[in-house]
């Protein structure tokens, strides 16, 4: 990707990301704080999502806004995000900030699969319903806080290894590849690594490193490049989100190495499809970002409407290796 194209995709991320931290649904009322609806009001659920300067999340508020649009007699909804993946505080007070507005169900995608845990377990003490998407809570930590949160959301494990199976394809036994995690607290970070580790290891390549980049594309360029020039042999990287993937992509193009290294992600966000197309990215995986809010805010309803108790509910993950027409 051109350096100003990157530019003014970021900026364009995060003025949206900016519309959405500070804007609910528009079909919204603005309840009183610490007020609940009255019986006659449709419920109002809050989504909580994670950096909106991330096209993924983008795309999942979108998604979101416009199932409401089309069911706008049935709930309202409040749209939330934070600016980048680490601001678990920000996220926190998000969740605080809800609970303040009397919602009726919180859907979130946490930043963190520990650090959200006590503050949902406070939600659930005040009858708000809790649905958790795309990124699962951490089951020993719900347990010793006491709480149960269904997880309504992919495999990732089974994803990455789809991903990781379709990389192996064009490698050789004892290959040299390297994974770029995303934050290692976070549940679906330490999935897709181990999905990626679980498709190597069947297929007898070698693993030289393992790092972090906390799903972000300038840190991904950075740690990749120094991969790069540690491991000069190396045949792949495997990128556990599609931000990080761009980054690697940058890293192998400025190594003059494009073609000798090939380069996997996960997420299929729109930034990536013209890296498959030219083949800088040779496959991603699709967890279907416009839908999985959708998925979890339907769940929400179901449980207010007394249709299910909560349960851990699987949703899709495509590989994807072409670019959309």
């Amino acid at each position: 990707m051109h350096p100003g194209s990157r530019s003014h995709t970021g900026a364009l991320l995060l003025a949206v990301a900016a519309a959405l931290i500070f804007s609910g649904c528009g079909t919204e009322r603005e309840p009183s704080r610490g007020t609940r609806r009255s019986a006659a009001e449709p419920p109002r659920i809050a989504l909580i999502m994670k950096s909106l300067a991330n096209e993924f999340f983008v795309t999942m508020a979108e998604g979101a806004k416009a199932h409401q649009a089309a069911n706008s007699g049935t709930y309202t909804l409040l749209v939330n995000g934070i600016r980048n993946e680490s601001d678990l505080a920000q996220q926190v007070a998000l969740v605080e900030q809800m609970m303040a507005q009397g919602v009726d169900a919180i859907v979130i995608a946490p930043a963190d699969s520990r650090a959200l845990v006590p503050v949902l377990g406070k939600a659930l003490r005040r009858k708000i319903v809790v649905v958790n998407i795309d990124n699962k809570l951490d089951e020993s930590t719900l347990q010793q806080v006491g709480i149960d949160i269904p997880f309504v959301g992919p495999d990732n494990r089974a994803g990455a290894r789809t991903v990781g199976a379709t990389l192996a394809k064009r490698l050789q036994r004892t290959d040299k590849v390297a994974i770029l995690e995303g934050i290692p607290t976070a549940f679906n970070a330490h999935q897709r690594r181990l999905g990626f580790e679980d498709s190597m290891r069947g297929a007898g390549i070698d693993v030289v490193a393992v790092q972090s980049a906390h799903w972000e594309q300038d840190e991904a360029n950075t740690v990749a490049a120094a991969i790069l020039r540690e491991h000069p042999d190396l045949k792949a990287i495997l990128a556990s989100n599609d931000n990080m993937a761009l980054g690697a992509a940058t890293a192998v193009r400025q190594a003059d190495k494009t073609g000798q290294v090939y380069v996997v992600g996960f997420d299929n966000i729109p930034a990536v499809h013209q890296l498959l197309q030219d083949g800088r990215v040779l496959a991603t995986a699709d967890q279907h970002a416009d839908r999985l809010a959708v998925y979890g805010i339907e769940y929400a309803l179901k449980i207010l409407r007394g249709e299910t108790q909560p349960h851990d509910t699987q949703t899709p993950v495509d590989l994807i290796t072409t670019a959309p027409h």
